[in-house]
């Protein structure tokens, strides 16, 4: 059974910086689609960042040039890079995992593409 685990979350002030990691077991980053999501109380989940088999990459609006997803195909790691964060960027992140379709640059991933998930890891940021 594929099991994510994220790691990285705080808090942290507004203009402030911090890194997401996401472990995976029985899986690799290596061959699939790749995303991390959030989501804040009373919203619905969001789509951030995405990741092709090959490296391209795909943001959300809210997010572009301030958030960077990668991965490191020796360690079997995800990661988010997110700097410049606002208030606005609070929330639960996840990671997901097992996409099979790539809609190119622009950002057209929901939930239903991805079927692993982790369990999340809280971010916030304090204005």
């Amino acid at each position: 059974q594929v099991q994510l685990v994220e790691s990285g979350g705080g808090s942290v002030q507004a203009g402030g910086s911090l890194r997401l990691s996401c472990a995976a077991s029985r899986y690799t980053w290596r061959f699939y689609v790749s995303s991390w999501f959030r989501q804040a109380p009373g919203k619905e989940r969001e789509g951030v960042a995405a990741i092709d088999s090959d490296g391209s990459t795909s943001y959300g609006d809210s997010v572009k040039g301030r958030f960077t997803i990668s991965k490191d195909n020796d360690k079997n790691i995800l990661y988010l890079q997110m700097n410049s964060l606002k208030s606005e960027d609070s929330a639960m992140y996840y990671c997901a995992a097992g996409g099979t379709v790539w809609y190119g640059g622009r950002w057209f991933f929901s939930e239903a593409d991805f079927p692993y998930w982790g369990q999340g890891t809280q971010v916030t940021v304090s204005s």
